[in-house]
């Protein structure tokens, strides 16, 4: 099942919220298509998700410049 959980606040006073599956399925964001783990949104993101039948593979890491976009902090184009 489908799980959402307050995750922190950045530094800038926005919440993110981690959403994931507790069964440990991939889950799906329907607006794209793309295949997480998990996923940590801005509060009021409009995002929606749906479950896989595909395992959680716990060793997959996101990419490095859109966590650190993510966590409020500088890219490397700034």
């Amino acid at each position: 099942m489908i799980q959402k959980e307050f995750f922190r606040t950045r530094e800038d006073g926005v919440k993110l919220y981690r959403t994931y599956s507790d069964e440990g399925f991939m889950i799906r964001q329907e607006e794209t298509g793309i295949l997480y783990n998990e996923a940590i949104d801005v509060e009021d993101a409009t995002y929606t998700y749906t479950e896989t039948d595909i395992p959680d593979d716990s060793d997959e890491v996101p990419d490095d410049e859109a966590l650190r976009i993510l966590m409020g902090g500088e890219t490397d184009e700034t």
